[in-house]
């Protein structure tokens, strides 16, 4: 975090800047950040590529100014499809689960469980399954307090009406004939710029 402009507690000079960040790992303060943004999509990236654990709680708290970070075991978790929100990607605004490669790879697993030439060693190691989208950041765990902060869809279909709205497309509600056993869906709110999870 050194890397990332996170200046140790011991060196951090609160007349000069009083506006900084404060880092917490488990609830002790750490260091602060000058540029909070760059350090947490940074980890957010590490924690996406397994560089750190997928059960590290990434939380900011803009308001007041904080930066937690929660290792610590106990913490009830559960699992979300991740959004690609980077600008220069072409994906933007949609799953970064994708056919090609993760439904391809999760139909091989298939394929690989049914191979009898292979013993069981062989075959964990070659299953991509579900750790493999962890590994890939289609799949990001989140604890309670992380998922304050994240803005979740629903449903992965709610993601073309949030794009359509997005390009200025009315959003038409009264679609079709009405199924009374349907689900209740609040009317798209324009104001929302971009999800990060999606259920």
């Amino acid at each position: 975090m050194n890397q990332n402009n996170m200046e140790i507690l011991e060196e951090y000079d609160s007349i000069a800047f009083p506006n900084a960040t404060k880092i917490f790992v488990n609830g002790v303060w750490v260091g602060v950040s000058r540029d909070p943004s760059k350090l947490v999509k940074t980890i957010q990236d590490v924690r996406r590529r397994g560089m750190i654990s997928f059960e590290v709680s990434l939380v900011r708290d803009v308001r007041e100014r904080e930066f937690k970070i929660f290792t610590d075991a106990g913490r009830v978790m559960r699992p979300l499809f991740v959004i690609d929100n980077d600008p220069r990607s072409d994906n933007r605004g949609r799953l970064v689960y994708k056919k090609d490669p993760h439904v391809y790879r999760l139909e091989q697993d298939q394929m690989i469980r049914k191979d009898t030439t292979l013993d069981d060693e062989q075959k964990e190691q070659m299953i991509f399954g579900w750790q493999g989208l962890v590994r890939d950041g289609v799949i990001e765990y989140l604890d309670a307090e992380e998922e304050e902060t994240a803005m979740i869809m629903m449903f992965p279909e709610d993601i073309s009406t949030h794009q359509a709205m997005q390009a200025g497309v009315p959003v038409d509600d009264n679609e079709g004939p009405k199924d009374p056993l349907a689900r209740l869906q609040p009317k798209p709110n324009p104001s929302i710029k971009f999800f990060t999870h999606c259920e």
